[in-house]
């Protein structure tokens, strides 16, 4: 009997099941609204299954029947794209679907310089991005949204595999006029009476507030927010200090005002910067080229918007 449903058709289900919503799906994979949907509907005649319940205010709920659908689908989708790390095998070469995971604020520094990278060094790679928060990130890891996330080692759960690539002790950062720009080093017992912008993320805002408690400080919070971009402005325009992990290359704010980096003279705890994976997961060959890519580019210090300390 012959196939009258394609494997795209299946992503696109797939991606609606994931999401819970055409809408979602359409932004998160960057197809039209009307061609998921148009898929969705040709999966259903071709199967004679209703796979979704349509609820206006809700988006859309799998039946049972889109339920045991959708993992076989997923499924079907794993075997098709090992056929890539088959060809991969026989022909020496690199090819093939990955979806890379990207921490939020490190991702527009760090991924599309890799990715052009090893886009250029494998031509036949297919590579997908995602940026999100650390517990967001972690758990599009662990649903299999994305194979590999490039992130920091803070609060990885078990299932959880990383390799530390580069450590990135904080630092801190003060407008062009305030005194402590003045010095080469600062101390966070000396920072503790000052008004801080927090860099206010899940997870990252634990860390930078545990450097505090950890020597019985407290931290005078002005200003909280949770883009990298706005913190760094806030700080140029004299709101306060901040914290950061990725020191970058631009020594000025978005809004032109400079902006200066001091390393903390007290803090022996960096985070590092490195590679996530599941635990026990299949590795692919393009996931494994992608690894040994990031290796290179990282550890050399090889990353377009970042200035990484040696």
């Amino acid at each position: 009997m012959p196939l009258r449903f394609t494997f795209r058709q299946l992503e696109y289900f797939v991606a609606v099941g994931n999401a819970g919503s055409i809408a979602l799906a359409s932004e998160q994979i960057n197809i039209s609204s009307p061609s998921i949907s148009a898929a969705i509907s040709q999966l259903e005649q071709e199967f004679n299954v209703q796979l979704f319940v349509r609820q206006h205010a809700q988006g859309l709920s799998l039946t049972p029947a889109g339920q045991r659908f959708l993992k076989e689908a997923k499924l079907l989708l794993d075997q098709a794209h090992a056929l890539h790390d088959v060809a991969s095998d026989i022909s020496g070469g690199v090819s093939g679907p990955l979806t890379l995971g990207c921490l939020i604020t490190v991702a527009p520094n760090v991924l599309p310089g890799l990715r052009k990278g090893f886009e250029q060094a494998y031509p036949d790679a297919e590579l997908g991005q995602r940026e999100a928060h650390q517990a967001d990130l972690l758990s599009l890891l662990m649903h299999a949204e994305i194979d590999v996330a490039i992130t920091y080692d803070l609060h990885l759960p078990r299932e959880v595999a990383f390799e530390p690539l580069v450590p990135l002790p904080p630092y801190a950062l003060f407008s062009d006029t305030d005194p402590a720009a003045m010095t080469d080093a600062v101390r966070l017992e000396d920072l503790a009476g000052r008004p801080m912008v927090l860099l206010d993320l899940p997870l990252s805002r634990d860390y930078f507030l545990s450097l505090f408690r950890d020597r019985s400080l407290k931290p005078q919070i002005a200003e909280r927010t949770q883009d990298m971009t706005m913190m760094r402005s806030l700080v140029a325009n004299g709101y306060g200090y901040g914290l950061a992990n990725l020191p970058l290359k631009s020594d000025r704010a978005v809004d032109g005002k400079p902006i200066r980096m001091r390393r903390l003279d007290d803090v022996d705890r960096p985070l590092s910067l490195g590679l996530a994976t599941v635990k026990g997961a299949r590795k692919t060959g393009i996931l494994a080229a992608f690894e040994s890519y990031c290796r290179e580019a990282l550890v050399e210090r090889r990353i377009a918007g970042a200035a990484c300390p040696e």
